[in-house]
């Protein structure tokens, strides 16, 4: 997503065009020229490391993807030296990493993130201000296909230790995962408070609402067999919506001590 504000309009259009017309071509076309398609790709890479330009970007309520950013990237790395461990990912000047870590291809991490050991951000993933990543917290990587929505952790969350958030998965403002929790395309989530299920839509990722409390838990395998055998299946649960002023801690003890208060049913 491009910030008019940051880059020169013009040089913008070119490397979108350039990109797109290179990557759309087919093969033995040569209508895209070579050192053209190389110099757009190392000014993308470049964008993307300076946070000038972001794989996607908040638009009122949604988060909207710019494909043409995902197609520049694949070009790039197919390219000798445009790619490293180092290019293509912004990190703002004050985020506090504890290593190892692994932080992916254009990944956008803004300001006051602190991430613990052993956190692994996968490709394209963007993360908000003042996150909080505990220990061993993985978020899946997202560059194919490229219209998909990547990874998005908004402002404030706070994520426990052994996380994982896969498939595009959005989780909004001030949300706390309690360890373990973990959140795919297909996890259906359990509001226990709402009394409702969430689930991706269509063309939609999972989506975790503002301020929610989520923890891991199980439901119960329908059916005599399952039944017998006493079987139960992992699911994630909300279990309460955090405070305005409230830490993340606090509201996770919170909800944990109200939780007997539900009684919901399989």
């Amino acid at each position: 997503m491009e910030r008019t504000d940051s880059n020169n309009s013009a040089d913008l259009q070119w490397m979108r065009t350039t990109l797109e017309r290179a990557y759309d071509s087919l093969p033995g076309d040569e209508e895209a020229d070579a050192v053209e398609v190389n110099r757009a790709a190392g000014a993308l890479i470049e964008s993307l490391g300076t946070g000038r330009l972001r794989v996607a970007e908040l638009q009122g309520h949604r988060w909207l993807v710019s494909v043409w950013i995902k197609k520049g990237l694949l070009l790039a790395m197919k390219m000798e030296g445009l790619v490293s461990q180092e290019t293509g990912k912004f990190v703002a000047s004050d985020v506090r990493i504890k290593h190892p870590n692994s932080i992916g291809l254009a990944t956008f991490i803004d300001e006051g993130v602190v991430m613990e050991e052993g956190v692994l951000v996968g490709e394209c993933a963007q993360v908000g201000k003042r996150v909080h990543f505990s220990t061993d917290v993985k978020l899946g990587g997202m560059l194919e296909p490229v219209q998909a929505s990547p990874v998005i952790i908004e402002d404030d969350v706070h994520i426990s230790g052994g996380c994982g958030i896969y498939d595009g998965t959005q989780v909004r403002r001030m949300a706390v995962l309690g360890a373990g929790v973990i959140l795919t395309r297909s996890t259906p989530i359990y509001d226990v408070v709402k009394g409702n299920v969430l689930q991706s839509a269509k063309d939609l990722p999972l989506e975790i609402p503002d301020r929610a409390v989520v923890v891991p838990g199980t439901r119960r395998v329908e059916g005599e067999w399952g039944a017998v055998h006493g079987l139960g299946m992992q699911c994630q649960i909300i279990i309460g919506y955090r405070d305005e002023g409230i830490s993340a801690r606090a509201s996770l003890a919170e909800a944990v001590s109200r939780l007997g208060q539900f009684r919901g049913g399989s």
